[in-house]
């Protein structure tokens, strides 16, 4: 298969075909006669692990360490439950910031209500979170 017949198998742009060979994601194909790529069909069903991996959440590093396994002959499905438990803690993680965040906020909104009226030099509202 060459490049284009890839990109729409699998509706990826071939620039990011091209990117995913230049990091590792996918294996350099090898060239036709006339210089063109020349893929075999197991790239169609690689790429799209990789965007089920995205979809999903993972990274590129952490698709390509998934990968590795797979390419060792090993069976990555421990290290992938690792890392979805961690993306999970993560996750977790990052609501909890932004719960803080949201009540930070609302708390700012409430001060700034009560301040109605105080001028600042920029905006009283943010001067006064500051303080």
């Amino acid at each position: 298969m060459r490049i284009g017949e890839v990109s729409e198998a699998v509706s990826l742009p071939t620039k990011t075909i091209r990117y995913y060979e230049d990091i590792g994601l996918l294996p350099r194909p090898e060239r036709s006669a006339n210089g063109y790529r020349a893929y075999d069909p197991s790239a169609c069903e690689r790429l799209r692990f990789v965007k089920a991996a995205q979809a999903v959440g993972f990274s590129l590093g952490e698709i390509r360490e998934i990968l590795a396994f797979r390419e060792r002959g090993e069976e990555p499905c421990a290290h992938v439950l690792d890392l979805v438990d961690r993306r999970a803690r993560d996750i977790a993680e990052r609501i909890a910031a932004l719960e803080r965040m949201r009540a930070d906020l609302q708390q700012l909104a409430a001060r700034g209500r009560a301040l109605r009226g105080h001028d600042g030099s920029y905006c009283h509202i943010i001067e006064a979170a500051s303080r």
